[in-house]
């Protein structure tokens, strides 16, 4: 039976390349969702490398995981930076695999702590894990303004798991499929000891073959709860724990100009495609049509480039019909500052001030901001529009035919904690989202699906529908229950119309987020590491020590 393996000793040949290959494998489950088991056993092979690993040794395997994770399922950051940035290409890739060390110090952190703590308990094992997982994805969701891009909870949008998603929001989904997977793994590992001694190194590689047999035995019985788990939530129907919120369905009209993003900004393109999104706002009004949505800078010209009376015509235009309308525009002067917003035009209003206005929260790092002591990179990129001034975190919602649609602009989706801010006051609070985004930026790649995985969880969480207005992909209507019920193909132009249903109430993940954000999940993650450090600290003392 394998065991913990000395400080000193060499690692067994492939780990490094297996836990790499592991790591790499969890992102298939965000592009191919019906793959979310692809992602548990991932977690799991990563738990049983841990399990034989002293806490050194364990940080460096959570490290190569992680690293591998996230250079995988965020690749496509090298397009924007490479293609559409002008960042020579060695640069781009050096940038990615930077971001996706840097940000596995988390992983790598917690799986040193779980190593120094485990104590050869399943259940108890189980749960140090998860909350170290926890405690490490909150960590790179919430720190340096966050980057939880494929986060684990995300691999399960359409797997048993998602059930937990109005209960304990997406990184409380990942922390329950990480305390499964490590069950798994701790078991195929086996109780923890002690490393060989060097006269035992013989014995141990020839017991090895018995050993793989001892090993899948005792993984049965943790293997066999996982499945429990899964099916019992697979079959349990999920609460609605929100109702219908108008007399009737809103008839909606989303916009996909497809926009080559090299084109976004060149002059005779670039008048071409504002020219279609006008022509298209102005052809979706109609007595069927609630509302009209152009995704994240559709205009892309700032206020003072538009030509005099531009927008003050299409405010007349929607003031005289039934329609509503929610464009994407950089907005602001020099003097103010610039906003990344959506605007709104509304049935009835005099031509002016702009009838909504939702300015975006939450910026990208470089796209949008530039952090502090990083202006030399930005520099070298051909990436326009880079510091915009942000909005405040809870906005008033849009009022269209008594529902209330709250915009949230590109990766804001991201953050449910953020969305959750808005439903502090159930009377208030949101009964549509609406998301427009333009990740053109990042080409044909996985960002599109992945990009619509995170909105339906936002939808699995709030129970809210999303409208998802992009300009090429995945433009989408997702229901309470994050099914989407409409799409346009990606990279094509069009118009996507449909009818959704607004929704009233809270999810226990709303009521308790709006409230105190993510810090319930912190503080429980917290409790059982503290936990396990003080029993560790008593087996350390033995049984003279303190009590």
């Amino acid at each position: 039976m394998a065991g913990r393996l000395p400080a000193g000793a060499a690692p067994p040949r492939g780990e490094w390349l297996g836990v790499a290959v592991a790591g790499a494998g969890h992102t298939l489950a965000y592009e191919h969702t019906a793959a979310w088991p692809l992602a548990l056993l991932a977690i799991a092979w990563l738990a049983a490398r841990v399990a034989r690993a002293g806490p050194g040794r364990a940080a460096l395997l959570g490290g190569v995981y992680g690293t591998a994770w996230l250079a995988a399922g965020t690749w496509w950051l090298f397009i924007s930076m490479h293609r559409y940035g002008g960042l020579p290409a060695w640069m781009a890739a050096a940038a990615v695999l930077a971001l996706s060390a840097f940000l596995s110090l988390y992983l790598a952190a917690a799986m040193a702590a779980v190593a120094r703590w485990r104590r050869g308990r399943p259940l108890a094992d189980a749960l140090l894990f998860a909350a170290a997982w926890l405690l490490a994805e909150l960590a790179r969701g919430v720190v340096f303004t966050g980057f939880p891009w494929v986060a684990a909870g995300y691999a399960q949008v359409d797997g048993p798991l998602a059930a937990l998603a109005p209960w304990v929001g997406v990184y409380g989904l990942g922390a329950v499929g990480a305390a499964l997977a490590a069950g798994i793994g701790f078991a195929w590992a086996g109780p923890r000891r002690a490393g060989p001694a060097p006269g035992e190194a013989a014995a141990a590689s020839a017991a090895s073959g018995a050993g793989a047999g001892a090993r899948a035995r005792r993984a049965v019985r943790p293997l066999l709860a996982a499945l429990a788990v899964l099916g019992l939530l697979a079959l349990l129907p999920v609460p609605d724990f929100s109702r219908p919120s108008g007399p009737r369905p809103l008839g909606v009209a989303l916009l996909q100009g497809n926009v080559p993003q090299d084109e976004k900004f060149a002059a005779g393109p670039q008048a071409a495609a504002i020219e279609w999104h006008v022509r298209a706002l102005l052809d979706a009004r109609g007595p069927q049509t609630d509302l009209v949505i152009a995704p994240e800078t559709a205009l892309v010209l700032l206020p003072e480039q538009m030509p005099e009376g531009f927008w003050a015509g299409l405010q007349q235009a929607f003031a005289q019909g039934p329609t509503h309308a929610l464009v994407g525009v950089p907005w602001g002067d020099e003097a103010s500052g610039y906003t990344n917003s959506a605007l709104g035009l509304a049935p009835g209003r005099a031509a002016g001030a702009p009838d909504y206005r939702y300015d975006k929260h939450h910026l990208v790092p470089f796209g949008e901001f530039i952090p502090a002591g990083f202006r030399w990179f930005t520099r070298m990129m051909n990436i326009p529009l880079g510091d915009f001034a942000r909005g405040p975190l809870v906005a008033p919602s849009m009022p269209v035919n008594g529902e209330r649609i709250a915009p949230n602009i590109c990766y804001e989706d991201l953050f449910g904690e953020e969305l959750a801010a808005r439903f502090r006051d159930p009377a208030q609070a949101p009964t549509v989202l609406a998301n427009l985004s333009n990740i053109g930026w990042f080409g044909d790649s996985p960002a599109l699906p992945q990009h619509l995985g995170i909105s339906r969880m936002r939808s699995l969480e709030l129970q809210r529908p999303m409208l998802r207005a992009t300009n090429t992909g995945v433009t989408a209507v997702i229901d309470h229950r994050g099914r989407v019920t409409a799409r346009l193909a990606p990279f094509t132009r069009g118009v996507l119309r449909a009818r959704v249903e607004g929704r009233e109430g809270l999810t226990p993940y709303a009521a308790w987020a709006s409230r105190a954000g993510l810090w319930p999940l912190a503080l429980a993650a917290l409790t059982v590491i503290a936990a396990a450090a003080w029993r560790g600290r008593r087996a350390a003392a033995g049984p003279g020590g303190p009590r």
